[in-house]
């Protein structure tokens, strides 16, 4: 793997849990995931204009995804309003592997390697570490709505993932993410003013650091995936489920004891196992 791509597949790690942590860390979660995608749309469209090139076949696909966003966005905003990182991240982005490629063997008739196997039991492995992980601060039934959060998140990833895989066949990458991600944080941000959320607290400069970190992930990630293949890339990519757990613990004073770090590599490990599979 060139040097090149490592970097950015490191960095785009680094910018994902980034922006996972800032967004937990928000007065109010909810109202800053609305911001921060809104301000990640407006650092995007020029990006888009520019680059072009969309298929009226990717149409559907970013329609489709789109509204699995709407859903991406509020269970994971919802996830962080008094959730913790530390949980809902590793189980979000470890599972999610794990159910596309059982989409695929039940579905797809793609079969799973040994390595593959392997991978979802070190995934389980390390579920079960950071699930069964119970300090004082953080008692049976609050690390229980962690968990099930952190699974409702991964079904939205694996879903918009399968879309998405073949929406970007018949589109430029970044015009096809503001495809989905314009319409998807509109109607967001719109569904929690109509609740009468007020978005306006979380306009500040941060809101844009944040729709950077997440404009700014995806785009290292397709810029490595043009210096190396996608195994590699996408194992290096899993390995935010660490460095998101060390930025809660420092940023958000969330307990991460050795359990749970060891949970958070065991992730990792599972995931680059099914990426080389």
């Amino acid at each position: 793997m060139p040097l090149a791509a490592f970097s950015l597949a490191l960095g785009a790690a680094f910018l994902h849990a980034t922006w996972n942590v800032l967004l937990a860390g928000a007065r109010d979660s909810e109202a800053a995931t609305a911001v921060a995608t809104l301000c990640g749309v407006v650092l995007l469209a020029p990006v888009a204009l520019i680059t072009g090139g969309v298929s009226d076949a990717a149409l559907p696909f970013a329609g489709v995804s789109a509204a699995l966003h709407v859903g991406y966005l509020a269970l994971l905003a919802r996830a962080y309003q008094g959730g913790e990182v530390s949980v809902v991240y590793p189980v979000s982005r470890g599972t999610a592997p794990v159910l596309i490629l059982a989409f695929g063997a039940l579905f797809l008739n793609e079969g799973a390697s040994a390595v593959a196997v392997a991978g979802v039991v070190a995934v389980s492995a390390g579920v079960f570490l950071v699930g069964g992980h119970r300090p004082a601060a953080a008692p049976e039934l609050h690390v229980r709505r962690d968990l099930l959060f952190g699974f409702a998140v991964a079904l939205t990833i694996a879903a918009y993932t399968l879309v998405d895989a073949e929406g970007v066949d018949h589109a430029q990458a970044p015009a096809y993410l503001f495809l989905l991600l314009a319409p998807s944080s509109v109607v967001y941000a719109g569904a929690l003013a109509l609740r009468g959320r007020p978005l306006r607290a979380e306009l500040r400069p941060g809101a844009f650091l944040t729709g950077a970190c997440i404009v700014g992930a995806y785009g290292s990630v397709l810029a490595a995936l043009r210096l190396a293949d996608a195994a590699p890339v996408a194992a290096v990519r899993e390995s935010s489920v660490v460095i998101a757990a060390l930025l809660a613990a420092v940023f958000l004073n969330e307990r991460v004891d050795g359990r749970r770090l060891s949970g958070a590599l065991c992730v990792v490990a599972g995931v680059a196992a099914i990426a080389y599979s």
